[in-house]
């Protein structure tokens, strides 16, 4: 097997003065042309297919995956595929300048086309796959195969996959650093791969490893920098909302005060004055919208305080079943029909076990409301699927959904979809379930709301059932 992988020898013999040095001329200047990665893989394989240069009928880049030790395909071009490949900026008075481009409808189609996606689709694992790309990632030196017994060899896939007989590969590597490889061959008519392609592929090779590793830096420094500009503009605006924070809670603050005093007085005059008056009906309407703002500057209060988490080892199990108790008689009042579904053993979660029972009764509330005329409401505890061990709670009631423009909104502060609500209660159930390192979602589920919270498990013998 190993005997049908031909080795390259090095890079002595002298290069036609002509067509090969126009395309190496070529491929240098345009792999200076761009530093967008994307682009680039496109170039870099188009320029090895474009029918004009006489070099392979189709080519395939696959990049190294360290980690897993794998060659991830990224992208394949045919000769066909090749065709929009163009020289731009050449003078006709000197033929060493210019350089290919392609347009984005050019690599789009490229990109559709059948034979990328099957590239795209498949993976050489350098352990246990083609044992030929395995010696030439391992040597680091381009081969060229051209004997028809590699295609019986079982565990070569790879070959298989695409039918080649003729092909080569040119490892791309930086610094004794795995980049990747290109795989070229000649399909059509089962065109020998001569020595002259063999050596402009190698010299290809050699400098699209540079050019890819320089793209790739660039796209980490782009992308770190729009990291780090996203991050400035989150302390900015964290902030300005801290200070806004602190203005809102001292107005809080000295609001509430004559508010507690007007609504002590309006409850005494709500003594003296009878009951079937216009005047008592006034009064009324004071004592409630009394107590709906102090509701309100509380809820501000709450969520502008920085909250303190009181550490212990308690059962999630337990927490869950006390709020839905407490809610029981309302629930059987309302007409609402309760589904708890708890399994046994204990769910044992680092936190604050107030903070978390204050998260279910909102929820409770929530779902109480949504079903004036009664309903059915279905709360189960599961395990999560996920690495860390985790325990989902679900609610889910009947009373027609969440406006589907409002979703994306309902954990905003002052958001609420209700007549008379404040739009603190999710927010502050949001942040407390944060605080858990948990997450919580919404969506809509059969004609109801679904609110989905996900809180890691402390650690502990018991395991969940």
């Amino acid at each position: 097997m190993t005997d049908a992988a031909e080795s390259i020898a090095p890079l002595t013999a002298p290069l036609p003065r002509t067509r090969d040095l126009t395309t190496s001329f070529l491929f240098s200047s345009t792999l200076l042309s761009t530093i967008h990665l994307n682009k680039l893989v496109h170039l870099i394989l188009s320029a090895l297919v474009y029918e004009p240069n006489q070099l392979f009928c189709r080519a395939m880049l696959y990049l190294h995956n360290p980690k897993t030790r794998t060659l991830q395909g990224m992208l394949g071009i045919c000769r066909d595929d090749a065709r929009s490949l163009r020289v731009v900026d050449m003078s006709p008075d000197n033929l060493l300048t210019g350089h290919w481009d392609l347009d984005d409808l050019a690599m789009e189609r490229q990109r559709q086309a059948e034979f990328c996606s099957m590239v795209r689709a498949s993976r050489i694992n350098l352990e246990e796959d083609c044992p030929i790309v395995s010696r030439a990632v391992r040597e680091r030196l381009p081969c060229r195969i051209s004997h028809r017994d590699c295609l019986d060899c079982r565990g070569c896939g790879f070959v298989r996959r695409f039918e080649m007989s003729t092909f080569a590969i040119a490892p791309l590597v930086t610094r004794d650093r795995l980049v990747g490889i290109i795989v070229v061959d000649n399909c059509h008519g089962e065109l020998a791969i001569e020595d002259d392609q063999l050596r402009l592929l190698q010299l290809f090779a050699n400098q699209s490893s540079m050019a890819l590793e320089n793209s790739q830096l660039y796209r980490n420094l782009e992308q770190t920098h729009a990291e780090l500009r996203d991050a400035r503009q989150r302390l900015v605006h964290g902030a300005h909302l801290a200070a806004l924070g602190e203005m809102v809670a001292s107005l809080s603050h000295e609001l509430k005060t004559p508010l507690v005093t007007i609504g002590g007085f309006a409850a005494r005059l709500g003594k003296i004055l009878e009951a079937e008056t216009p005047q008592r009906q006034y009064l009324d309407t004071i004592i409630s919208e009394t107590q709906r703002l102090e509701h309100l500057l509380g809820d501000i209060l709450a969520y502008s305080r920085k909250p303190t988490i009181c550490y212990s080892c308690f059962d999630l199990r337990e927490v869950v079943k006390e709020s839905v108790d407490d809610y029981a008689i309302v629930f059987e009042e309302q007409g609402i029909t309760c589904d708890l579904q708890l399994p046994k053993a204990r769910w044992p979660v680092l936190g604050d076990a107030h903070q978390l029972k204050q998260v279910f009764i909102n929820l409770l509330v929530n779902a109480q409301e949504a079903m004036p005329h009664g309903g059915v409401l279905r709360m189960s505890l599961s395990r999560g699927d996920t690495e860390k061990p985790s325990a989902v709670i679900v609610l889910r009631d009947s009373g027609g959904g969440i406006p589907e423009g409002s979703l994306t909104s309902i954990f905003t502060p002052f958001f609420t979809t209700k007549q008379r609500g404040t739009g603190l209660g999710l927010p502050i159930v949001n942040r407390i379930i944060q605080n858990h390192g948990g997450v919580i979602t919404a969506c809509n589920y059969q004609g109801g709301a679904e609110f989905r919270i996900v809180l890691p498990l402390a650690e502990s013998s018991d395991e969940p059932g």
